[in-house]
């Protein structure tokens, strides 16, 4: 989980709390570093839209996210590569990795297609780092723009 600086003190339960009636966008690769960036260079998947409240009971390790609807039906075609949380007023609260995996978020689906359903089924809570390398961050082969150097 990348929180947004707002919302960098703040617990889990909290951070809950300020998802109740907000939305879940799944989004190709390409994430921004922090969440304090707008997403610029990532196609939106499709957005899921939390309930009131956000969450039941946990499972262990596994949330129980409440959305309205699930699955939904994807907007785009791609690989959901992370997720960004909003408050119910459009303020963004976190990104969240997604896919296979050590990700915190997992659907029953690999990719997306226009119209195809994608069903949601594990959502964790790390807070830390990414699971992949910092200079992944943000990157696409883009004109004027360098590409990452391997270490």
């Amino acid at each position: 989980m990348n929180l947004a600086s707002e919302f960098a003190n703040c617990s889990i339960e909290e951070i809950k709390e300020h998802l109740n009636g907000g939305t879940l966008s799944i989004y190709s690769v390409a994430r921004p570093l922090t969440a304090d960036i707008p997403v610029d260079r990532s196609g939106l998947l499709a957005t899921f839209t939390f309930a009131a409240p956000a969450f039941g009971p946990a499972d262990g390790e596994n949330e129980s996210p409440n959305f309205v609807a699930n699955p939904v039906a994807a907007g785009s075609v791609g690989t959901p590569g992370f997720a960004r949380a909003k408050k119910a007023d459009g303020t963004t609260v976190a990104d969240f990795s997604v896919g296979p995996g050590d990700r915190e978020i997992k659907f029953a689906e690999v990719s997306c297609s226009n119209g195809a359903p994608v069903r949601f089924v594990k959502f964790t809570f790390k807070q830390g780092d990414w699971p992949e390398r910092p200079d992944y961050y943000g990157t696409h082969p883009r004109p004027g723009y360098p590409l990452p150097v391997g270490p």
